[in-house]
């Protein structure tokens, strides 16, 4: 399965190339978003560092405690850190971030960099070919896709702060990424224990919460990609015109 691997980096490429297609009229400079999806690629580094240092603080394995740890503290808010840093170091400060729409396309390819580096590893460590199927499909359709839509919320509440200072800035829309990741992941890690507490009803019922986080994600990602392009592209008009 080790071999195979390297193909779970297609589901982010696939994705990459979709997220530089809404950016189609204006694009950023293809360097710059290599240098950004490279560097959410590297940030799994130091993101595992620190994600195995708070799970030797964890609570209990088997805990509420435990889930809400590993969900929302562990996963969403130090994976979501590792994209705003991406974003704010690398691009935030560059002449190439002059648009509204830059911030859902730069904070996008970070967050594809980083979950094609994770899909990899997650993949390697399928010990059956059913298994390898299974994460394969599952992380294409919902993980790949999530990291993409949460970093690319908080990148456009970092633009419209930035452009018309409006909205909660990056800030704020680190912590509706975290919200959104960390009700994906919550919903895994709560199964164990509601299982063991005879709850596995409401176990299942709250797998629905990923679907909504990815799905509704992506409607709503959607809609601020249209009012991000369509404010670039009235700056864009009043900027001729003044020039005229």
């Amino acid at each position: 399965m080790h071999a195979w691997a390297l193909s779970g980096a297609v589901p982010a490429l696939l994705a990459m190339w979709y997220v530089d297609r809404l950016d189609a009229k204006r694009p950023e400079p293809r360097w710059t978003l290599r240098k950004v999806s490279i560097a959410g690629a590297l940030s799994v580094i130091p993101v595992i560092i620190i994600e195995l240092m708070l799970l030797a603080l964890a609570p209990p394995e088997g805990t509420y405690a435990n889930a809400i740890w590993q969900g929302v503290l562990v996963a969403a808010a130090v994976e979501e850190m590792a994209k705003v840093l991406c974003v704010y170091w690398l691009v935030w400060h560059t002449p190439e971030f002059d648009e509204r729409l830059d911030g859902i396309v730069y904070a996008a390819r970070a967050g594809l960099g980083f979950a094609l580096v994770e899909n990899v590893l997650y993949l390697a460590q399928a010990s059956s070919s059913n298994e390898f199927i299974r994460i394969y499909i599952l992380r294409a359709v919902l993980a790949v896709p999530g990291h993409a839509i949460w970093a690319g919320v908080m990148g456009y509440w970092g633009a419209r702060k930035r452009f018309d200072n409006a909205g909660p800035g990056l800030p704020g829309g680190y912590l509706a990424a975290v919200a959104m990741h960390g009700m994906y992941d919550l919903a895994i890690f709560l199964g164990p224990p509601l299982r063991a507490d005879g709850y596995s009803g409401l176990a299942g019922a709250l797998l629905i919460l990923p679907l909504a986080s990815v799905g509704v994600g992506a409607l709503l990602l959607r809609g601020m990609a249209r009012r991000a392009l369509h404010a670039d592209d009235a700056a864009e008009a009043a900027a001729l015109g003044l020039q005229h």
